[in-house]
């Protein structure tokens, strides 16, 4: 990748916050919105663009900020050195674009955009434009899911043998009630995309991509819905090892997300932000607390610490120019799968990646 374009860099380091806009002020904007307003030595929310703008002001004491009328306001505004694009999926390309072309950074809320061709558009126009693109995919910035990444590659665990991951979550008709939500149009489909994405985001980062996957998927009697709200696969690695992936917004009252892990030195549980380890040598570890992460009926019943994490650590970089943690091109791999997953269960046969 380029080096970043970082106009910052030619003039003295000042501790004055980085001024940001965002862009979107819908359901998933609450965590974001929250962990601005506790960053705010660090960040200062310069335009908020969104339907919600005026409530979003008063509720978390943006005060300073100004109410885009158009996303020109933003583009226009040389002071303004990133931005949060919290958008439905099928405008991230469009919008980061943009911003990408007026020498903005983007962190953009997950999915990267509906498919994997518009999603791998928009990490290149960033590249090109040499402007850092961080994800929200913010498990990964849990302490839990961070350890079992540092001792799996440190070898610790030894080779991966199988495994599994589920996500059996839960969503009332009401939730799939909103226009748009759940459509392949706008979101991209359903359960793979809108929350298993992040369980599955890990999972890869602790195996890699697989060689070859079969997966079936489909819409359950629990939702009249475009998308799917279940869907299996059996990921194959190129080493011999097998995961076995469950995914549904259909499992009553929602459960916690989790991964399992058998490798020839142990075992390790990853569920809700809490880590189990158990080596075969007779030694066990654990690590984190578990934490809700919005399987249930309130999608958003979670904690922004998460959230607040990325978000730092987006602004870190920017002002260092450095990578940061969730890069945009890191997201391709996930965006990947499940459109495996998905070219599997529509044709019946296995995919080869």
């Amino acid at each position: 990748m380029p080096a970043l374009h970082n106009p910052a860099s030619a003039r003295p380091q000042t501790l004055e916050p980085l001024k940001i806009a965002v862009i979107g002020t819908g359901l998933g904007s609450a965590p974001h919105f929250a962990s601005l307003r506790d960053l705010g030595a660090e960040v200062e929310v310069a335009w908020i663009y969104g339907r919600q703008a005026n409530t979003v002001t008063s509720s978390y004491g943006f005060l300073r900020a100004r109410k885009a009328a158009s996303l020109q306001d933003i583009l226009g505004d040389t002071s303004v050195a990133a931005a949060l694009v919290l958008t439905p999926p099928n405008t991230h390309l469009e919008i980061v674009r943009s911003l990408a072309e007026s020498g903005k950074h983007v962190l953009v809320e997950k999915p990267l955009d509906i498919s994997l061709e518009r999603a791998t558009a928009l990490v290149e126009a960033c590249e090109r434009c040499r402007v850092m693109l961080a994800v929200m995919l913010q498990h990964r910035m849990r302490k839990a899911p961070h350890e079992l990444a540092r001792l799996l590659h440190a070898g610790d665990l030894g080779r991966l043998v199988s495994g599994a991951a589920s996500v059996r979550w839960w969503r009332p008709q009401s939730y799939y009630d909103e226009p748009g939500r759940g459509t392949l149009a706008r979101d991209g489909g359903g359960v793979l995309i809108t929350q298993a994405i992040h369980t599955l985001d890990l999972l890869l980062r602790y195996t890699g991509l697989p060689q070859r996957l079969v997966a079936v998927m489909g819409t359950s009697a629990m939702h009249t819905m475009e998308g799917e709200d279940h869907a299996a696969a059996i990921l194959q690695f190129a080493a011999g090892a097998s995961v076995v992936l469950q995914a549904s917004t259909a499992a009553y009252p929602g459960f916690p997300e989790r991964i399992e892990l058998n490798l020839t030195r142990g075992s390790a549980t990853l569920e809700a932000g809490k880590l189990e380890v158990a080596f075969i040598s007779g030694e066990s570890f654990s690590c984190g607390d578990s934490a809700g992460s919005g399987g249930g009926a309130d999608p958003m019943a979670f904690d922004h610490a998460p959230h607040q994490a990325l978000i730092h650590d987006f602004v870190r970089s920017i002002r260092s120019g450095g990578a940061c943690a969730v890069s945009g091109r890191s997201a391709l791999g996930v965006q990947r799968v499940i459109e495996a997953i998905v070219t599997s269960s529509n044709t019946g046969q296995a995919v080869h990646l």
